[in-house]
């Protein structure tokens, strides 16, 4: 199996304000790999991190045994990593067809319409609301369209963070159960999710932060199955 994505070593934050301490994980792939620990521990900050958004202080991370370290988010993107924020997700002034349409402005008509068509089937639930703004949609088909738009770049590598936040439990058990199927298409997946059990369950693997560090990671039923991390940390994990 080869590896996709490595971190060594990683440090990072905001500006001046460090947030990540000594950060090493990897996810091979064809993997699902979750990213738990409680609220304002680092989860989110490290896949910005990693997705360019946040500050990279020093480390090494390397996607496909290139490093990436100082890449910018375009260059990601052209290399096959997509990112789905927690909020702000989507353009709620424009209708659903719209918001698809701009996750692919660079590409050809046809092979725009192609991906659409493609995401549209991963997720049918939006089939009937094309043309309405995306501001009418529930919060669970907002988070879909939000998905579909990240894959219209055709994504190899899709990180996302917490994507069940504020969700109904039908419509959280039904947006792990998509990500989960995108490995059918040959995507591998990392994931920062509120929701611990819910996306461990479907997990290969599982880190766990505390205060800017991995602090434990295993098999993700190990993890589940562990009294002592229940304990601590699948009661409520969050941002």
């Amino acid at each position: 199996m080869s590896r996709v994505l490595e971190v060594t070593n990683l440090e990072g934050g905001y500006d001046s304000v460090q947030i990540l301490y000594g950060i090493d994980m990897y996810v091979d792939d064809g993997e699902f790999v979750t990213i738990i620990g409680p609220n304002g521990c680092g989860k989110s900050t490290l896949i910005k991190t990693i997705f360019g958004i946040a500050t990279f202080y020093n480390g090494k991370i390397e996607y496909r045994g290139e490093s990436v370290s100082r890449w910018r988010t375009d260059q990601l993107v052209n290399h096959g990593i997509a990112y789905v924020p927690q909020v702000d997700n989507v353009f709620p002034s424009l209708s659903v067809m719209e918001n698809l349409q701009m996750g692919g402005n660079k590409l050809s008509t046809t092979i725009l319409n192609n991906r659409i068509d493609k995401s549209l089937k991963m997720f049918p639930d939006l089939q009937n609301r094309l043309f309405d703004l995306a501001a009418s949609l529930s919060g669970g088909e907002r988070q879909m369209l939000a998905i579909s738009r990240a894959l219209i770049s055709d994504p190899k590598f899709l990180l996302l963070d917490e994507p069940t936040a504020a969700l109904s439990p039908l419509y959280q058990q039904q947006i792990i159960e998509r990500i989960d199927s995108l490995r059918e298409e040959g995507i591998t997946i990392l994931i920062v999710e509120q929701n611990a059990r819910l996306s461990l369950a479907r997990s290969d693997r599982g880190y766990i932060m505390s205060n800017g560090k991995i602090v434990h990671s295993g098999d993700a039923k190990t993890i589940l199955d562990d009294p002592e991390i229940g304990e601590y940390f699948l009661g409520s994990t969050g941002h």
